[in-house]
């Protein structure tokens, strides 16, 4: 079995043309063939990140069908410009400096690095309207689908509002018991994943490049011997007086059962496989860090995990010019352009090949967009005034563009579609009732969806 490497703090830097490395498991960690050592490895990587995903989901609602997401960061700001909304008759500071084509839909065209896309374009949304003015450049207010969940660099980021993963792991629970509800699937956690806030730690989403491999049997373990449950007690009883797991072991009673259950399944483990994959699929995805990611976030929505963040890398649509890190447009974001247009081509038909497609609603977007003006360094600098997305599946209506900017990229004409109407649209997809409140800390019941909140007409 292969598990992801856990990223170093210098991966989290790297650009998403590496790919996901992967090692064996450690054996210290994996392969105890003695119980005490299978529970004192898997209770103390339950300690340090896997609590969360393992909460049961005690107010979910009850499961219908497999409803779930897969969101897509394009961590630092993708142009709206030089990929969806492409001005090909504005003066020439502006307009892009790639070519446009023809999608699937009469009239709509995308810049020519999008060529996958644009063959199935009849199969998504492209939303040329996001007011992203409450963003920054992180993932707080996007990622909450909440305008009020801002970064103000107090202390106090996001102003304690979840995520809207959270608020899924804690109104809808995964699609199976023996998965996760939440998963992210990022390097750089902190910059590209926002949690649960005020929530709870409870909801938060599972580090999934720290997931594979904690929940495999290990050699000498077999099934019988751990479904002893006494002897596990037992065991387990017998670590309280050797094992320092810094004020843990009072949860971890909680969820113990829980993760002898997610072991005992395989589940996580199979999901987590992506060699089970033929290498035709793995090429189609793309060999970058965004292909494979949405790769295994199709296996891991397939499993029953109801919500995965995908990020490729940290900040790499930020093109600013090509005088910092990750150049300007055509230094830098022409050669990430086809690694996008690759896996979202990839993750749409394969969804729709596996039934799976009217049950997943999948987004890829940014915090904002990129200025109308290229400029002196040859990129475009923050924008939050509009930026584009492109949405598809969730069984809504699709093949059409959502809004429109003015004749310079930069201004909203037509169809906002702000933040609270992107959340809005994701809980009706899951079947969370849209007047769901949560309770904060404080006591005071605090709503899902704030400032008016609604599904986006066009979609339904």
């Amino acid at each position: 079995m292969l598990r992801f490497r856990a990223p170093s703090h210098q991966s989290h830097h790297q650009h998403a043309g590496h790919a996901l490395s992967f090692v064996p498991p450690a054996p210290a960690v994996m392969q105890s063939a003695s119980r005490r050592g299978f529970l004192q490895a898997g209770m103390a990587g339950l300690g340090s990140f896997l609590l969360p995903g393992l909460s049961s989901a005690t107010e979910a609602l009850p499961i219908r069908s497999p409803k779930s997401v897969i969101f897509i960061w394009l961590s630092g700001g993708p142009s709206q410009i030089d990929m969806w909304d492409p001005k090909p008759m504005a003066p020439r500071e502006i307009r892009s400096p790639f070519s446009t084509i023809d999608t699937k839909i009469p009239g709509v065209s995308f810049t020519e690095h999008l060529p996958l896309q644009a063959s199935i374009a009849d199969k998504l949304s492209i939303i040329r309207s996001v007011d992203c003015s409450a963003s920054n450049h992180t993932p707080i207010t996007m990622q909450a689908g909440n305008p009020l969940a801002r970064r103000t660099n107090d202390g106090k980021d996001g102003a304690g509002f979840p995520s809207m993963g959270s608020v899924c792991a804690k109104f809808r629970g995964p699609n199976d018991p023996d998965m996760p509800a939440f998963v992210g699937l990022a390097d750089s956690w902190k910059s590209d994943v926002w949690e649960a806030g005020d929530m709870g730690q409870a909801y938060a989403p599972v580090k999934g490049n720290e997931l594979a491999g904690k929940f495999q049997i290990p050699d000498g373990m077999t099934s019988a011997r751990m479904q002893d449950r006494n002897a596990l007690r037992s065991h387990f009883d017998g670590l309280r007086r050797s094992l320092d797991l810094s004020g843990q072991m009072e949860r971890l009673d909680r969820y113990s059962q829980s993760a002898y259950e997610m072991t005992l399944s395989g589940k996580v483990e199979a999901a987590f496989d992506l060699p089970q994959e033929s290498e035709r699929t793995r090429d189609n995805y793309g060999r970058e860090s965004v292909g494979q990611k949405s790769l295994l976030a199709r296996r891991l929505v397939e499993a029953g995990v109801s919500y995965v963040l995908v990020s490729g890398a940290w900040g790499y649509f930020d093109h600013h010019g090509d005088n910092v890190r990750w150049g300007g447009i055509e230094k830098g974001l022409k050669p990430l352009l086809p690694r996008a247009d690759r896996a979202l081509y990839a993750l749409v038909t394969d969804l729709e090949q596996r039934g799976l497609l009217d049950d997943t609603l999948v987004m890829m977007l940014g915090e904002f967009g990129r200025s109308p003006v290229i400029n002196k360094e040859a990129g475009r600098d923050h924008w939050t005034n509009t930026m584009s997305m492109v949405m598809a599946g969730g069984g809504f209506q699709h093949g059409q563009t959502i809004g429109s900017t003015d004749r310079r990229g930069g201004a909203i004409l037509t169809n906002p579609v702000r933040p609270q109407d992107i959340a809005a649209t994701t809980f009706q997809h899951l079947g969370i009732d849209l007047d769901t409140h949560w309770v904060n800390h404080s006591g005071r019941p605090i709503p899902i969806i704030q400032e008016g909140g609604r599904p986006i007409p066009d979609l339904v």
